[in-house]
């Protein structure tokens, strides 16, 4: 009888898996350019940025016709407003000629540029013509009907990030935005080797003491969900001629390399004598206190993983998802853990249109009792970010027109998994907690970020749905930053300082050389200049109201209101606008900027929330000297 070889030592998970690693270089192997058409299901190398505005002008969302929304206050079915119909008439794909002026309207198609000067669409079914009037019988607010430039998607802005997958919800945001070339991570080659005499490959005729070989279908298609590419080097019978040199072809070809079966130290096991030659270093473990999975090994050469796994399948797999999975996912550019219908209740109220079933997409967090809150996310029907954001959505019945605040509702997944954030910042929109929210998810954190404003965020941390929420605002007295927002509940942490200024075209001579307050004072007594306004509940917009509060006249534009600084300076630049407020870091080089005022920058945090590993990293990020760095090159001062 031959003499049984025991195991070299029997070590715990966190020991195995440490000495691996420590032998591995855990890192990409590298990035490529592939055409859109073949980049689904690969794995984003960098940010993706957008050079364009989706939409890239002010669109109608309706047929009906361009107004200023001031003109059609107070109307009502029995008593209409007449307007004055010009001439022009604007279809899609045709540029403006003329302005809507106060007590005129123009005929605008679904999807037609919004004319210069209007701020509102009535839909065609609330109108009557009669001659050359437009009777109005029923009134709108200011950005009814218009999608405007860069509300779905502004120019500037970080639109996927690298470690991203791409399903075809981001393929579809990369259509969106004209991307052809995209980077994404070279997907790992991973050599899959079946050993013993007994193994067959599926369709051969079953005979007595022969197994079908599961273990390589298995890994394969476990290796191309991690988002490698497997290469099946089919089946070696016990013998070590023949499997050394096979494992020497793949370790030269692929860049890891799994062996099925032969680990044991049993009779006719080879699979570990043939590893047990590599010495660079060659095995690492052999044997792990686990069960199912005892006898696993784990070997380096040439700084590629080389990994016996048992031949039981269910021991195969589960050794392969707690030792390999995670190397591969690092080697293709994922986070090293990937960790249908959920119950949720609704973060905000919810008001829909009776007769129509509603899908509304959501975002989900949870709040300090594990329940999910559900954030309705849509930027309207011709949204595609909204869609690849998303967690899942809910149904709104077509009999049910609102759905109160903490209602529960019943979230239908999108992927048929929750993907629960590591971090959850919800908030007022920056460019700066962007660059910190992309290096924190390239550290392996996975964040979701939700844009409702300063005061937004404030609520949603109190309500703890939110680990961090991001502030600007002054107290009332007009000195103080963020301080006035915080309760026994919260803390404060403090950010960095961004400046504040008037944006406007290069060259614009009724700007340039002015003063602030000479280009307030002269917005609000000329009605031919038009103003580009910032959502009510921002920083920014507390700010505008301030500075105009000693003005009895408020500026034309002034109803005319855009979700975030990019879209402020894109309106301005697309000629919408004449000039706006937002922060230097997105001017561009055909606008001038005069600063205004610095401001502060800082995060809220919940008190019982620091102790959260995501939130920990946020906070040692802030201090890291690289970070700090690349906040100051975008014209931020970290405080």
């Amino acid at each position: 009888m031959a003499e049984q070889r025991q195991f070299l030592e029997v070590i715990n998970r966190d020991e195995a898996e440490q000495r691996f690693r420590d032998a591995l270089n855990l890192q990409a192997i590298g990035m490529e350019l592939v055409p859109l058409e073949i980049a689904l299901g690969r794995i984003l190398a960098q940010d993706i940025r957008s050079f364009h505005n989706v939409p890239s002008f002010d669109r109608s969302n309706y047929d009906g016709f361009a107004v200023k929304a001031e003109d059609t206050y107070g109307v009502t079915e029995e008593e209409p407003v007449a307007l004055a119909l010009l001439e022009e008439t604007i279809a899609t794909a045709v540029v403006p000629n003329s302005e809507v002026l106060p007590g005129t309207a123009m005929s605008v198609a679904t999807g037609g540029m919004i004319p210069r000067g209007a701020n509102a669409i009535v839909m065609v079914e609330h109108t009557d013509l009669v001659k050359n009037q437009l009777l109005v019988r029923k009134s709108v607010n200011s950005g009814f009907g218009i999608a405007f430039a860069g509300s779905d998607i502004a120019a500037g802005e970080i639109i996927l990030r690298r470690g991203d997958v791409l399903t075809s919800r981001e393929t579809g945001v990369l259509a969106a935005i004209g991307e052809t070339e995209i980077p994404v991570f070279m997907q790992p080659k991973v050599g899959i080797i079946s050993t013993g005499d007994e193994i067959i490959p599926p369709g051969q005729t079953m005979q007595p003491s022969l197994v079908y070989d599961s273990n390589a279908r298995i890994l394969a298609d476990a290796v191309t969900e991690l988002g490698a590419t497997p290469v099946n080097l089919g089946i070696v019978q016990d013998h070590a001629g023949q499997l050394e040199q096979l494992l020497e072809q793949a370790i030269e070809s692929c860049d890891v390399v799994l062996l099925s079966g032969g680990t044991s130290k049993g009779e006719g096991d080879i699979s570990y004598k043939v590893v047990e030659a590599l010495n660079d270093p060659g095995i690492v473990a052999h044997g792990v206190a686990l069960k199912p999975g005892k006898p696993i090994c784990l070997a380096v050469t040439q700084a590629k993983p080389v990994v016996i796994l048992p031949g039981f399948p269910t021991s195969a797999i589960f050794t392969f998802h707690e030792f390999v999975a995670p190397v591969i996912r690092l080697l293709a550019g994922k986070t090293p853990q990937d960790q249908t219908q959920l119950d949720a209740r609704l973060a905000v109220r919810k008001r829909s249109e009776i007769g129509r079933t509603e899908y509304l997409l959501v975002g989900l967090v949870s709040g300090p009792d594990e329940t999910l809150a559900a954030y309705p996310m849509g930027k309207g029907s011709g949204s595609v970010t909204t869609f690849s954001h998303a967690d899942g959505f809910i149904t709104m019945d077509r009999h049910q027109e609102i759905l109160e605040e903490n209602a529960p509702v019943q979230v239908t997944l999108l992927g048929g998994q929750l993907q629960v954030a590591d971090l959850v910042v919800i908030g007022s929109h920056c460019v700066g907690l962007d660059l910190i929210l992309s290096e924190l998810q390239q550290s392996g954190f996975r964040n979701k970020s939700i844009n409702v404003g300063s005061t937004g965020g404030v609520e949603a941390a109190r309500r703890g749905e939110a680990d961090i929420a991001g502030v600007h605002l002054l107290n009332p007295t007009g000195d103080v930053y963020n301080k006035h927002l915080l309760d026994d509940s919260l803390q404060l942490i403090k950010g960095y300082r961004r400046t504040q200024g008037i944006l406007f075209r290069k060259g614009d001579d009724r700007f340039a050389g002015k003063s602030v307050q000479d280009i307030l004072q002269l917005a609000a007594s000329d009605p031919s200049i038009q103003m580009v306004n910032r959502n009510q509940g921002s920083g920014t917009r507390i700010l505008i109201d301030n500075l105009l509060s000693e003005f009895d006249t408020l500026p034309n534009g002034y109803l005319f209101q855009s979700r975030s600084h990019h879209a402020v300076a894109s309106s301005i630049q697309n000629g919408s606008a004449d000039w706006g407020i937002a922060i230097q870091g997105v001017v561009s080089p055909e606008l001038e900027f005069i600063a205004i005022a610095d401001e502060e920058y800082d995060f809220i945090i919940p008190i019982d929330r620091l102790g959260k590993s995501g939130v920990q990293a946020f906070l040692r990020l802030l201090q890291d000297e690289d970070l700090r760095q690349q906040l100051t090159m975008l014209g931020f001062s970290p405080a």
